[in-house]
């Protein structure tokens, strides 16, 4: 017999002390320098792990660049978008 997997209720999940993902996607408006220096800038990344994580964006179309509480994570992901480039917190 097959068990059927649920999933929790996204209701009030901003709100969650539970970790999420700030998520940067892929475009093609934005150089891999200016990624990697918000990277730096916004998300605190070493210069290596943001160009790791620039590769893996234009490679596979997004990467996890921070994990953390919403509350965290809220202001860099606004700050991400006030630069141009596209990202979700999921």
């Amino acid at each position: 017999m097959v068990k059927e997997k649920t999933r929790p209720s996204d209701k009030g999940q901003q709100l969650s002390s539970e970790n999420k993902d700030l998520v940067v996607h892929n475009d093609d408006f934005n150089t891999f320098d200016f990624v990697i220096k918000t990277l730096i800038e916004v998300c605190n990344h070493e210069p290596e792990q943001a160009e790791q994580c620039t590769l893996i964006i234009h490679h596979n179309g997004k990467c996890v660049v921070r994990t953390g509480d919403y509350s965290t994570l809220e202001p860099m992901y606004r700050e991400i978008l006030n630069r141009g480039i596209t990202a979700t917190i999921e």
